[in-house]
C-alpha cells in the first residue's frame, strides 16, 4: 500500500482527494499547510507527494525546493490551479516528477500517479537505503543526502560487501580477497581503507578477532 502526502488547503477537495484514493488503496496523509507537511515528512516516508502551490507558512515551490535540498527524494507531484508557462517551468526546476493544473479528471491523476510509482518502484528495486545513505547497486555508487561520495575503486568494492551484507559480520579473510586483486592484501591496508568508509559516516564495527559488520541504526 503506498502512502501518500497529500498537502492541500482546501479542506473539501482534500477529503475528496483523500476519500477517492483511499478507495483505489492508497494510504493518506493530509496536511493543510507547507509546515504540516514538513512535520509529516519527518515522522514517516512517503512513497508520493501531492502539493498544491497556494498554502499556509510558504508556497508549495518552496516546500519541495526546501525538501531536495534536505535529500527528501520522494516523487511529487504538483496539483494548482497556476497553468502559466512561468509556473510550470517553476515546478520542474524545484524537483517536481509531474505537474497538474487544476481543474483535473480524477482518473488522469490516477493514472500519472500510478506511472510514477512504477518507475520509483524500479528505481528503488536497484538501491539500498541506509540511515540517511542511499547506494547504487548497478553504479557501486554511494549517496549522503542526495549528495554523491567519491570513493576510490576499491573502496567501492569493499562498499559492495558491506551493503550486500547489512548487520553482517564480515571476515577479514573475505574482505582480504578484494584487496588480493590489487596486491594489497594486508590487514593494515583493510584498515586504511574500513576507516576511510567510516568517515564518510558509515558504521562499521569490528568484531574483534573476525572481522567487520555495518551496522543499522
Amino acid at each position: 500500500m503506498a502512502r501518500i502526502l497529500l498537502v492541500e488547503n482546501d479542506l473539501i477537495l482534500s477529503e475528496t482527494l483523500s476519500e477517492l484514493l483511499e478507495s483505489e488503496g492508497y494510504k493518506l496523509t493530509q496536511s493543510k499547510s507547507a509546515n504540516e507537511a514538513l512535520e509529516a515528512t519527518y515522522k514517516q516516508e512517503f512513497e508520493l507527494m501531492l502539493l498544491d502551490v497556494n498554502i499556509p507558512d510558504f508556497n508549495g515551490f518552496e516546500l519541495l525546493e526546501l525538501l531536495r535540498n534536505s535529500g527528501n527524494t520522494t516523487p511529487a507531484i504538483f496539483l494548482t490551479s497556476l497553468g502559466d508557462i512561468a509556473s510550470l517551468s517553476r515546478g520542474f526546476e524545484v524537483g517536481a516528477d509531474d505537474y497538474l493544473k487544476k481543474p483535473f479528471d480524477f482518473d488522469e491523476l490516477l493514472v500519472r500517479i500510478q506511472a510514477i510509482l512504477r518507475k520509483s518502484f524500479r528505481a528503488k528495486s536497484n538501491e539500498v537505503r541506509y540511515n540517511s545513505f542511499v547506494y547504487k547497486i548497478a553504479t557501486n555508487e554511494l549517496f549522503k543526502e542526495g549528495v554523491l561520495i567519491l570513493l576510490t575503486p576499491l573502496e567501492q568494492k569493499l562498499l559492495a560487501i558491506f551493503f550486500k551484507r547489512i548487520n553482517e559480520t564480515i571476515t577479514k579473510q573475505e574482505l582480504l580477497h578484494e584487496l588480493d586483486s590489487v596486491n594489497e592484501s594486508s590487514e593494515g591496508a583493510l584498515r586504511v581503507y574500513i576507516n576511510k568508509l567510516r568517515n564518510s559516516g558509515l558504521v562499521i564495527q569490528t568484531i574483534k578477532g573476525v572481522g567487520y559488520r555495518l551496522v543499522s541504526s
